[in-house]
């Protein structure tokens, strides 16, 4: 089996493992008594732990990418025991208010160590194995794994919890991540053949190869986890939906989302592998057109249109970014790199969340005003990238 769907199906099974908690950490919360700000504080935790450590993983995987990968995922196999341990303490009563929480935070912050590990190492194995002309279908590659799991992971999730529980999908996925360091272990080759030893010298984010890069992958992930957060919000208040019914619609139009996304990056991209510089020329006002719909669209299809438009130019700018960053630095670089993205993207992972919710509390409109000025700039911010891409 080719190198990189052996690493598509490890990435998809960490991403299937990770979003399988999505639909039941609020309900889970809750039962175990604690407040909506404590909940989003896992996330929040997790991102900040990716965004530290991200680039130490990026450039540890120089000595080798496999120990790296099976490293970061017996580490998430770990936590999400630990995790579904402390809920089911919490449950029985063992474990109560500032112990729970302070045990399950404990959990999180170990799984976003470790996890982070995954998502770097992934795309300089990519870097490894595809020459410069493949290296943007590689890249896709990874983003199809990763969108194809967001699918299919809080639909798991939300079936293993109505017939088993709420902590069935916790234990469920850490049994999957246990199965995929198996897997990785069994069936991936290491990518580095006989490079292995001592990691590359730090790379300076302020590195002028790769700086603009770093801030258009920060803008991306800001601006579409802006969107994520409120999204529900505004098909709920825009449409007038009670709350059965805004889990209905919103998941409906998430699914054609992700399902768009899925086929550019796994199909469209791979099969005409265009340039990271013409990826971005399209997806970044095709996005930034997805977020003015989103801002300004009334009915139920107008808004699923927005949504599908905006995430049709994230799967078209995303891997443009990261393909570009891989090419700007050279072999040795790779992992130093991938971990500098994984740290801007979880960057806009934490700070997303926040601004998109506070800025939705002044106008429902604002999140996606703000994603359409940012993508905006980004578009513009392309001239100066004359050569780079």
């Amino acid at each position: 089996m080719p190198s990189l769907f052996l690493l598509f199906l490890t990435l998809f099974n960490s991403i299937l493992g990770l979003s399988i908690l999505f639909p039941i950490l609020g309900p889970l919360g809750r039962s175990l008594g604690l407040t909506e700000p404590q909940v989003g504080a896992f996330s929040t935790a997790y991102a900040l732990m990716q965004f530290l450590l991200a680039p130490y993983w990026g450039r540890r995987s120089e000595r080798g990418r496999k120990p790296v990968l099976l490293l970061g995922i017996l580490g998430f196999t770990a936590s999400f025991f630990l995790f579904g341990l402390f809920a089911l303490l919490g449950l029985k009563g063992a474990l109560t208010g500032w112990a729970l929480f302070l045990a399950l935070l404990l959990a999180r912050l170990l799984g976003g160590a470790f996890s982070t590990a995954t998502l770097p190492t992934a795309q300089a194995y990519v870097a490894d194995v595809t020459g410069r002309e493949e290296r943007t279908a590689g890249m896709a590659l990874l983003g199809a794994a990763f969108g194809l799991g967001i699918i299919v992971g809080p639909a798991l999730g939300a079936g293993l919890a109505s017939l088993f529980g709420l902590l069935a999908p916790v234990f469920f996925s850490a049994g999957l991540a246990l199965l995929n360091a198996l897997f990785v272990h069994l069936a991936l080759p290491e990518s580095r053949g006989g490079r292995e030893g001592a990691p590359s010298g730090r790379l300076s984010p302020w590195d002028p190869r790769i700086f603009p890069l770093l801030l258009l992958g920060f803008a991306l992930n800001l601006s579409s986890v802006a969107l994520e957060q409120t999204v529900a919000f505004l098909f709920q208040d825009r449409l007038g939906l009670d709350v059965l019914k805004t889990a209905q619609r919103v998941g409906l139009a998430l699914f054609f989302y992700g399902l768009v996304a899925v086929f550019i990056q796994g199909f469209l991209v791979r099969a005409l592998r265009p340039p990271p510089r013409r990826l971005l020329l399209l997806g970044l006002p095709v996005g930034l057109l997805g977020f003015l719909v989103l801002a300004f669209g009334q009915g139920f299809w107008a808004l699923t249109l927005g949504l599908v438009l905006q995430g049709a130019g994230q799967a078209l700018a995303a891997p443009g970014v990261t393909a570009a960053l891989s090419l700007a630095v050279g072999e040795e670089e790779q992992g130093a790199v991938a971990g500098l993205s994984s740290a801007a993207q979880a960057l806009g992972r934490m700070l997303g969340p926040l601004i998109g919710t506070g800025l939705y509390r002044l106008a429902p409109e604002g999140p996606y005003l703000l994603g359409a000025f940012l993508l905006l700039l980004a578009l513009l911010g392309l001239r100066g990238l004359n050569g780079r891409l």
